[in-house]
């Protein structure tokens, strides 16, 4: 099963896969964590670079990088490992990609960057998102003081644009469960452990 997580920063991802991956070896099922971009060694190298403050790129060149860094990871992690019948849970996949590059950086056509992810993913498709949905004011108050990355700097407008991209794709895609971000850790977690336990 591939379960991925989506949102834009400050919904609070990490703490809700933390949770989620502690209940579910809990119950005796062994899942892996990978992040995106990372979980490889030139994954990794590709993250410094998107993420690196002082870069500036091409929006286009920002996209295929992304894709580039997922198609390494699908290869050699999480495809083997969903072949093996293993739990397999991402912070962040494709959807990332449409709603920060597409509506976000207006990179390319839509359509264009979907075909783009389902070459970059290798044609595979989660089981379960989770979509972490929060404004971006509040993710804004929770991050603040926190050191930020290029992307993170980017600004109200972009963010806006990306959390229309998100609402969009939870409208057309049914493995999209929209979580409302803006509860306790304790009461999203309950709204994830519930849907899982239905899927498991």
């Amino acid at each position: 099963m591939l379960i991925t997580f989506e949102g834009i920063d400050g919904c609070g991802k990490s703490t809700q896969i933390e949770l989620l991956k502690s209940y579910l070896e809990e119950h005796h099922y062994p899942c892996h964590v990978f992040r995106e971009p990372g979980g490889t060694e030139l994954s990794e190298k590709v993250r410094s670079l998107l993420l690196h403050d002082d870069l500036h790129m091409n929006p286009v060149t920002e996209m295929l990088l992304f894709s580039s860094a997922r198609s390494e990871l699908l290869s050699e992690k999480v495809i083997p490992l969903l072949r093996d019948g293993l739990i397999v849970i991402l912070d962040r996949f494709y959807d990332s990609t449409t709603a920060y590059q597409g509506y976000g950086r207006g990179s390319l056509e839509i359509d264009q960057i979907h075909t783009l992810n389902n070459i970059a993913s290798h044609a595979v498709v989660p089981d379960i998102t989770f979509y972490l949905k929060i404004s971006p004011q509040l993710a804004s108050e929770r991050t603040r003081g926190s050191e930020k990355d290029r992307m993170e700097n980017a600004g109200t407008a972009f963010f806006e644009k990306v959390c229309k991209g998100y609402d969009v794709l939870a409208e057309q895609e049914d493995r999209i469960k929209t979580v409302d971000a803006s509860q306790s850790p304790q009461e999203i977690h309950s709204v994830i452990r519930a849907y899982v336990e239905q899927n498991l």
